[in-house]
């Protein structure tokens, strides 16, 4: 059976890729190894689908540390803005949520998922879910896609849009890396980002703080020199292996790059990052002041979680049941200062299968920016989360992946 295009991958970069395919005059075949299209889509957003952010595209971009800027060519033809009007030409009305994050009124990714199907089977798109591939044959002008339930079948152009390895229960298993490197691409190193981290600090394995969250705390991850790499100040959780929430995963991938060059990294936790440490200071000696023979822990209770400031008074040797009179003035800078920069050793990261986002994949460099077409190969495209591009969570990766599959799509169709 020959196509204009056929597309592998029935995600939301490959959802967008045969969408524009198909808008585009092409007689396109999407092939998705599953039962169900959309997977990913179906669970973004906790369910409720983060199809885009509205923030301005310069701050789009900045929020996809890993590559962000390959996509300013890509944004000059279907940005984020765009995504919004295609889903509502569709009929699916969007909300703006915090930090600009784009959500359908409905709540319900369920409804995102059933609009892309039905515009699919509005333009005729053959789906054949179900369908694995087994290999993938470059030719000089056709290239053929070997189905594992065995058909065969021919094209002038292929997008891949399978997706990482990370969340592997939507069906994300690295497939597409090996059908990358047969046409000549370079995979880059694989790595997991949006990761909770992992420690093997006396406290962590000892469960000091287990469950205990940080409420809008500075986190910053610092090289071997203690240079400050990234600092993200939102919420974070101490587990029982570590560390997680949301500044945690945003500092993730650049701990675990720095952790593929060193066995350990310092992070470093600033509970009070509206405050300076001599603010700190003058405000520990205050609430002293005015109850000096009030138990110190008494003094101090509510300047961070009760949970916390007991485990800093230990880390510091303060005997939290003396007066604040009895504290010395070094005991009280001391906890200033662990307060502005409570440090810890971090060894890893939880497993790919743990993550949220791929960090690696095709090489941005053998990609046409504009096009999303291989340098390599005539008639091959890449979209999604196979090439080597990660953002946040927030709606980031999702709108990587629509932008790029709308332009693999199209030009697939053109090719």
């Amino acid at each position: 059976m020959t196509y204009d295009v056929i597309v592998i991958g029935g995600g939301p970069s490959g959802l967008m890729a045969a969408i524009s395919a198909a808008e585009h005059g092409a007689h396109t075949l999407l092939l998705e190894k599953g039962k169900k299209l959309g997977k990913k889509l179906a669970i973004s957003g906790g369910g409720r689908c983060n199809v885009t952010n509205r923030l301005p595209e310069d701050e789009v971009i900045k929020h996809i540390p890993g590559n962000g800027k390959f996509l300013y060519s890509a944004f000059s033809v279907f940005n984020n803005y765009d995504i919004i009007e295609f889903f509502e030409n569709l009929g699916v009305a969007l909300k703006e949520e915090d930090h600009g994050r784009m959500f359908p009124v409905s709540n319900s990714a369920a409804s995102v998922v059933n609009t892309l199907i039905d515009q699919l089977n509005k333009l005729e798109v053959d789906i054949r879910l179900n369908a694995p591939v087994k290999a993938v044959d470059y030719g000089d002008t056709m290239h053929k896609v070997y189905s594992e339930n065995g058909d065969i079948f021919e094209t002038n152009a292929i997008v891949i849009a399978v997706g990482g390895k990370a969340v592997p229960h939507t069906g994300s298993n690295g497939e597409g890396y090996p059908w990358a490197k047969k046409a000549g691409h370079t995979i880059t190193t694989l790595f997991p980002t949006e990761v909770p981290l992992t420690s093997s600090e006396t406290f962590i394995k000892e469960r000091t703080l287990q469950g205990l969250a940080l409420r809008d705390v500075a986190v910053s991850v610092l090289n071997k020199k203690g240079k400050i790499i990234i600092t993200h100040q939102m919420d974070m959780l101490f587990t029982h292996f570590g560390v997680s929430g949301p500044a945690i995963l945003r500092c993730s991938q650049f701990a675990v790059k720095e952790l593929m060059k060193e066995k350990t990294i310092t992070l470093q936790i600033d509970a009070l990052p509206n405050k300076n440490q001599e603010e700190i200071r003058l405000e520990i000696e205050n609430l002293i002041r005015d109850n000096p023979k009030r138990t110190i822990k008494n003094s101090l209770k509510g300047i961070v979680p009760e949970r916390y400031l007991q485990f800093l008074f230990d880390s510091l040797s303060i005997d939290d049941n003396k007066q604040g009179n009895q504290i010395s003035n070094e005991n009280i800078r001391a906890l200033a200062q662990t307060i502005k920069q409570f440090s810890f050793e971090v060894d890893g990261s939880l497993p790919m299968k743990k993550a949220f986002v791929t960090g690696g994949g095709v090489s941005i460099k053998e990609i046409v920016p504009n096009t999303m077409q291989s340098k390599l190969m005539e008639g091959l495209f890449f979209c999604g989360e196979i090439l080597d591009i990660h953002g946040y969570t927030g709606g980031y990766n999702i709108t990587s992946a629509l932008v790029t599959g709308r332009l693999a799509g199209m030009n697939a169709a053109w090719s």
